[in-house]
């Protein structure tokens, strides 16, 4: 076999193992595990705000990285639906959160009304 029909061969092989990849079911995570998840996440939070080196800045998350409550119609952990959302939080380092700035203005200790 020449060069270059191992290289056609290899490449192929290569084409055919990264399409199956694709082409591969997407996992979704059932309620339950979707629930278990977003516990764990808020008990993450809460571990890290009792150690003190950490605070609540709300208005600061971008949209789905929040790091828990995002307000009414929300549950936790990744569930803002707008960056900059007044009323979800990320978790900053103390003493940091009003001198964050973002096209809205600062980072707030409190939510932040619309």
């Amino acid at each position: 076999m020449s060069n270059r029909t191992l290289s056609i061969v290899v490449a192929t092989a290569f084409a055919a193992a990264v399409g199956s990849l694709a082409a591969a079911p997407v996992y979704a995570a059932s309620k339950a595990e979707m629930e278990k998840m977003m516990k764990e996440n808020q008990a993450k939070t809460m571990k890290a705000l009792k150690t003190g080196k950490f605070e609540e800045c709300f208005g600061v998350a971008l949209k789905g990285h929040n790091d828990c409550y995002a307000g009414a119609g929300t549950t936790c952990a990744g569930t803002s639906t707008v960056d900059y959302q007044g009323n979800a939080f990320k978790l900053v380092k103390k003493g940091t959160c009003t001198t964050i700035t973002t096209p809205n203005g600062h980072g707030s200790l409190t939510a932040i009304k619309a």
